[in-house]
Parts: structure tokens; sequence; C-alpha cells
């Protein structure tokens, strides 16, 4: 079975958390789930670097990562994954979707209420 080692972005502006919702996917269970943004890291590359390759990559969105939140394992179906999310920071809440399907900023405490896929779940307790 594939192990992918991801990160993902818990990213903050002026109060809100970035969200951003998959589209349509080859494993049913992660269409149009929401997720931290992110991606895989590639060989050699630190997390912090892959982190903002991704962002920059997916979202546009210039990010500042500024520590270490949480770290899990979680078991797919059909694959496994490390998921490292980081809290950053952006200086503007303006994104460009090429990945994604949908980008919504809350407030912590409306995070909740969006149904998120299973691996960015846990992630949810250290916010």
């Amino acid at each position: 079975m594939k192990h992918y080692k991801v990160v993902a972005a818990v990213i903050e502006h002026e109060g809100a958390v970035l969200c951003t919702q998959k589209g349509e996917h080859n494993y049913p269970y992660l269409s149009y789930k929401y997720e931290f943004p992110g991606g895989k890291v590639e060989h050699g590359e630190r997390d912090e670097d892959a982190l903002i390759r991704e962002i920059d990559e997916e979202l546009a969105l210039c990010i500042r990562v500024n520590r270490k939140i949480a770290v899990v394992n979680h078991q797919y179906p059909d694959f496994m994954i490390t998921l490292t999310a980081f809290h950053c920071n952006s200086t503007s809440r303006e994104v460009t979707l090429v990945e994604h399907l949908h980008a919504v900023w809350l407030p912590k405490e409306k995070l909740k209420t969006l149904a998120w896929a299973a691996a960015d779940q846990p992630i949810l307790q250290y916010l």
C-alpha cells in the first residue's frame, strides 16, 4: 500500500482560517471534502519549503510558516498518509483556485460545520 508524506497549511488572516474544498476525486471518499491546503513533500524537500511551494502553486497565495501544530497518520482504504500541519499567516485573502473547487475563510468556531477529509479532521482539535 502506498504511503505519502504530505503537509497542510492552517492559514490565518485577520481572524479567519482558509478552508479549501476538493472537487470530484479518483477516490470517492475524498470528493467534495474540505481540507487544509497543501500537498506532497518531494524527495529531499523540507516540509516548510514544500508547504510554501504547494500553496503558491495551488492558490497563488504567499504565506509565512510559523510552527508545526500536528502530525496525523491516517489510513484511507487505498493509501496511507502522514500529514504534518503547520500554522501559517498570509498577507491577503485573495486566492486563485487551481486545484480546488471552492475556498472559504471562516472563524475557528465555524470550522467544524464543514465536511472535512478524514485525515484533516484531527487537526481541528489543535486550533
